[in-house]
């Protein structure tokens, strides 16, 4: 079995990296694959400059406190696997690694080859170079599209909390685990709430974008806790309470396709009438200007636009081929291309 592991950086200290690094060595033993996503170059770096002042905000700073910390990241991950004399590789990756078909062969190359030479690989976003417009955000999204990249069987998001739960601990104390996940619906999006650490950028509600998306891949995903003794054993032998396991969904999306639905944010808003929706939704066909009824929002061409029915539900997110700010010149035109279908990913 392959495994992808993220670590959040609210758990990456030396004693979890260390009981990690021993239970991956016991899944290799075992015959599985596992590749690590980690987080915490951020922590790491300011933790060495200026340890224990709050870390500043501003993006270009974080960028270069990054540089500093990534690699002692690295040292905490290679002192680790050092115990089962395993090495590491630092796999650092961007959002434009995944959009381009030759940069994901290489990505996909490089971690494929770092696993038959028996190396770990250790991946993570790479942060001091990172453009603010085109990045991961947190390192869920990544995880959850490493799991595509190696064509994993396991996604595991491990974090300072035992999975997903009916409520929010801090304000209810009748909160339980919800074990099993069929389906990711608003409803539980709504639940997942917002980020719940100071020290991460994520929190259960990445985390659950972050399942949808690997889900959406045909990967089995475990949310668990980082603090638990075995969570990675218990993930891949599918025991229950590990955490909140979400069911893989049987149709698989390409890569490119997952990062239209799933990590491209969306600049503007299409809303077509029913011939075209269900020409999308049934027919598999392309969106033509004919049937766009509304634009709003302001977007070029190639920007990422959702798609809502005439009840305003949205069904579809794309890549638009024109601007919004000619829409009144192309709406009604019946031969124009708006969303191409191969541009096109229904999300419903």
């Amino acid at each position: 079995m392959i495994a992808v592991v993220k670590v959040g950086s609210s758990s990456v200290s030396t004693d979890t990296v260390v009981r990690l690094c021993d239970e991956i060595a016991q899944a290799r033993h075992a015959g599985h694959t596992v590749v690590v996503v980690t987080s915490g170059a951020i922590s790491a770096g300011w933790e060495a400059l200026d340890p224990g002042t709050p870390r500043p905000t501003d993006p270009a700073v974080l960028q270069a406190v990054s540089a500093v910390g990534q690699h002692r990241l690295m040292r905490l991950w290679q002192d680790g696997l050092d115990r089962d004399h395993t090495l590491a590789g630092q796999v650092l990756l961007a959002p434009l690694d995944f959009v381009h078909r030759t940069q994901y062969l290489h990505a996909r190359g490089t971690l494929r080859h770092l696993i038959d030479l028996g190396v770990v690989p250790v991946v993570n976003e790479n942060d001091a170079v990172a453009d603010e417009e085109i990045r991961f955000g947190d390192n869920d999204r990544l995880a959850a599209l490493v799991a595509h990249l190696v064509n994993a069987d396991l996604l595991v998001l491990l974090t300072d909390a035992p999975g997903l739960l009916t409520a929010d601990p801090r304000r209810d104390a009748e909160a339980s685990l919800i074990e099993e996940v069929v389906e990711i619906d608003h409803e539980l999006e709504r639940r997942a709430g917002g980020p719940g650490s100071v020290v991460g950028s994520g929190g259960m509600a990445s985390k659950l974008a972050a399942a949808k998306i690997a889900t959406w891949s045909g990967v089995r995903t475990v949310i668990g806790d980082a603090a638990r003794p075995g969570v990675l054993a218990a993930a891949l032998a599918g025991e229950p309470g590990a955490g909140t396991v979400f069911r893989a969904r049987e149709r698989r999306l390409s890569a490119r396709k997952l990062w239209i639905a799933f990590a491209l944010g969306a600049s503007g808003c299409l809303t077509v009438d029913e011939g075209a929706r269900t020409a999308l939704t049934e027919k598999g066909r392309s969106l033509l200007a004919a049937g766009v009824t509304a634009v709003t929002g302001e977007f070029g061409p190639e920007d990422a636009v959702e798609i809502t029915g005439p009840d305003g539900t949205v069904f579809a997110k794309g890549l638009v081929r024109l601007s919004a700010a000619r829409a009144e010149e192309w709406m009604g035109k019946r031969s124009q291309v708006v969303v191409h279908r191969d541009d096109l990913v229904l999300v419903t």
